[in-house]
């Protein structure tokens, strides 16, 4: 598939490439991709189901997690459909405003993530450090004004990075990507850009190094207080309830960041393999996030077995 660069003032579409050395092997990448995309939705949906149809499992914890599922659709369905699209159908075309969505969601939802695992570790963090004013201090009211926050940040921080790009001129249509990232898009601009750039990477360091830092103070008090703790079993359950929340976050910020950074500075980093790793990023942690939840939450599997043998039309 090839395409050429033309000078486009206000392009009405872009043209999404892929990914860039790979365009021979479109077809079959695609059903990977395809494959982890229903992955992620029938696990992501029965996380929502089980939580909404067993009581016991209307807490804090476990809002939070449907809070991340909601937040895990939306990112690989603003994503995935229209990169099969483009690998099996060759249909690279994608409108101007349809790319700045895109860019909006990706962007606006992986920072309200963000957001939402600093309110998991939160919730940790009152629950072994602080256990006796965890019932106050978490209440059903506190969740919500927790999860309201975190989608106002993420999205009004954001909304500017957006509509930055409605000033730009471009030079060129093609977008060497296989979706609108918004440095890739940035790129195709005929000057003017350092506004952009520098609004780019203080909204995504401002996000991830405060959520961040915060995280591991959080996991920081929450290793002394189970240190403390004079049952070894005690210890091991405490260790198992936080283990698969650290393992979400680190396959959440991990390749986030090496896309985020690649994109700016990795000038030798190879452009099939970030394209390649920032399209993975958006679908391998919605598809693993309800396996390690499903896996390491004994409450999760009951619940789920419960659902199974009441079947649906009891639920």
């Amino acid at each position: 598939m090839q395409h050429t660069n033309h000078s486009h003032q206000n392009p009405s579409s872009f043209l999404l490439m892929g990914i860039p050395g790979l365009e021979a092997a479109h077809f079959w990448i695609a059903f990977p991709f395809c494959s982890m995309y229903a992955l992620a939705v029938l696990g992501n949906m029965a996380v929502l189901l089980v939580v909404r149809s067993e009581p016991s499992l209307h807490q804090p914890m476990y809002l939070f997690l449907c809070m991340l599922s909601t937040i895990d659709l939306i990112l690989c369905t603003s994503t995935v459909p229209k990169l099969l699209a483009l690998f099996w159908a060759n249909a690279a075309e994608i409108a101007f405003g349809a790319c700045a969505a895109q860019m909006f969601f990706i962007h606006g939802f992986s920072a309200v993530e963000s957001g939402i695992l600093l309110s998991m570790a939160f919730d940790r963090y009152l629950a072994i450090c602080r256990p006796l004013h965890y019932g106050s201090l978490l209440s059903a009211e506190s969740v919500s004004k927790l999860g309201a926050a975190a989608l106002l940040r993420g999205l009004g921080l954001m909304t500017p990075l957006t509509c930055l790009l409605a000033r730009l001129s471009y030079c060129g249509r093609v977008v060497a990507h296989s979706y609108c990232e918004h440095m890739a898009v940035v790129k195709l601009a005929c000057g003017g850009t350092q506004p952009n750039n520098i609004y780019g990477i203080t909204a995504a360091t401002l996000v991830v190094g405060t959520d961040s830092i915060c995280i591991a103070v959080s996991y920081a008090l929450i290793l002394r207080a189970v240190l403390g703790l004079s049952s070894k079993e005690a210890r091991a359950k405490t260790f198992g309830t936080c283990g698969s929340h650290l393992g979400v976050i680190l396959l959440f910020y991990t390749p986030g960041l090496f896309s985020f950074y690649t994109q700016r500075f990795g000038q030798h980093v190879p452009r099939h393999v970030h394209i390649l790793l920032a399209d993975l990023y958006l679908v391998v942690p919605p598809m693993l996030n309800p396996i390690i939840y499903g896996m390491k939450t004994k409450q999760i599997r009951d619940g789920a077995l419960r659902l199974l043998k009441r079947g649906p039309a009891q639920s």
